[in-house]
């Protein structure tokens, strides 16, 4: 199958964890013998670029530390993009499209997508219809929602001279309910759900969970040690580390000798306060933190007794826990989002409630004096994941899912 792939982002010029899941699933499906062309921007690169399979020509708008633009500078970047998708679509020739993160890209590309008539599938593992589709600048302003009076006046004007007629070839806008997901699955039905709260018609979407490569993972040796927490993610108020430190200020004051290592960074200002934090008494020499590439957390988690995962907002579906689970480390996590669908409180990890560093401490003390709990909840965790959400399963089901789309089904 030939296979053309639109993200926002891609590897090395990458964010986060959606565009590493994109990679990965394009070379999956590469060694599955597929012919995976990607189409992505410019961020990270001084001009456009083409890179074996790689095309790195679309325009970010206002994302990434790209600038915002008034509507009458916006149309050269839509119609940029526009005609770069045009040009790929004639020249790959792709039995399917295979949409990712349009984060920061036109959404109005999607009207593209549907005129070129072909398949069109989307993966979708963050918020950007949810949250970010009706805020598209362009399609806003088209829409009435933008501008105020003076702009109602002069889209009356375009519409009545034709110029609209002509944008809309060049740059295409229209109602919001011309944008269609006729094939799309989420990372998690939280999300589905979320999506079709914000009134966009994906009830249909299937769901694919997030997958990782679980041999890639350094093995936690069974021990009776349960002294050094870990802590992975953004250091970020929705992210929460606040509450391990918190947690963790509990334990210790109650006579258990445990230390919290955080890999991650944030801005300077909270980075600050968990600083601040961090030189309370209770916590003399007990926080570190540290930082690590993507390459090397693999061989991090192994090295310690558990994972303390704070996430305060609604994960869509976090790759973290799946991490720790690969490595065999015991998870005590906040089931929001997509996570209440991979945590069984006491069976694959423990649960306590969002900023409810009470809670998390006693977690912490009910899996430090039992050993045989905590190595129990990790093997089963262990296990779940090897079967369900290795990388190779889940790019088996985004493959199954893609040939489906192509026969019409």
């Amino acid at each position: 199958m030939k296979i053309l792939a639109l993200s926002n982002l891609y590897a090395p010029h990458a964010i986060g964890g959606y565009e590493e899941r994109c990679r990965q699933c394009v070379e999956g499906l590469r060694r599955r013998g597929h012919d995976v062309h990607v189409l992505t921007s410019t961020h990270g690169c001084e001009a456009e670029t083409r890179e074996g399979q790689v095309e790195r020509r679309l325009r970010i708008h206002g994302f990434f530390g790209h600038p915002w633009l008034p509507v009458h500078r916006l149309f050269a970047l839509e119609r940029h993009n526009h005609r770069v998708l045009r040009e790929t679509l004639a020249t790959q020739r792709p039995d399917l499209v295979h949409v990712w993160n349009l984060g920061g890209l036109s959404k109005s590309l999607m009207l593209t997508l549907q005129a070129w008539g072909g398949p069109v599938v989307y993966d979708v593992s963050d918020h950007w219809i949810a949250r970010s589709l009706r805020a598209d600048v362009w399609l806003r302003w088209w829409n009435g929602e933008a501008g105020g009076w003076g702009a109602g006046v002069i889209r009356t004007l375009l519409r009545a001279t034709g110029m609209a007629a002509l944008l809309n070839r060049a740059a295409p806008f229209a109602p919001w309910s011309r944008l269609t997901f006729e094939r799309v699955y989420f990372c998690s039905a939280a999300l589905r759900s979320l999506t079709v709260a914000a009134n966009w018609p994906v009830g249909h979407g299937g769901v694919i969970y997030c997958g990782v490569d679980t041999a890639s993972f350094a093995r936690r040796a069974r021990n009776s040690r349960f002294s050094r927490l870990l802590y992975v993610g953004r250091l970020t108020d929705d992210k929460d580390p606040l509450t391990a430190l918190r947690a963790v200020a509990t334990v210790r004051a109650a006579g258990f000798d445990v230390t919290l290592d955080l890999y991650g960074a944030g801005d300077d200002d909270y980075v600050a306060k968990l600083t601040a934090e961090a030189a309370r008494p209770e916590l003399a020499g007990a926080i570190q933190i540290r930082r690590a590439t993507s390459a090397e957390m693999p061989a991090v988690y192994a090295n310690y007794d558990a994972l303390l995962f704070t996430s305060a907002w609604e994960e869509p579906f976090a790759l973290t826990p799946l991490e720790a689970m690969a490595a065999g480390v015991p998870v005590i996590g906040t089931p929001s989002g997509g996570s209440r669908e991979l945590f069984r409180h006491g069976q694959n990890a423990f649960v306590f409630n969002r900023r409810d560093a009470g809670q998390l401490a006693e977690g912490i003390r009910q899996l430090a004096a039992n050993p045989l709990l905590r190595n129990r909840i990790a093997e089963t965790a262990q296990r779940e994941v090897i079967e369900r959400h290795d990388l190779g399963t889940v790019t088996n089901q985004i493959e199954y899912y893609l040939e489906e789309s192509r026969r019409g089904r």
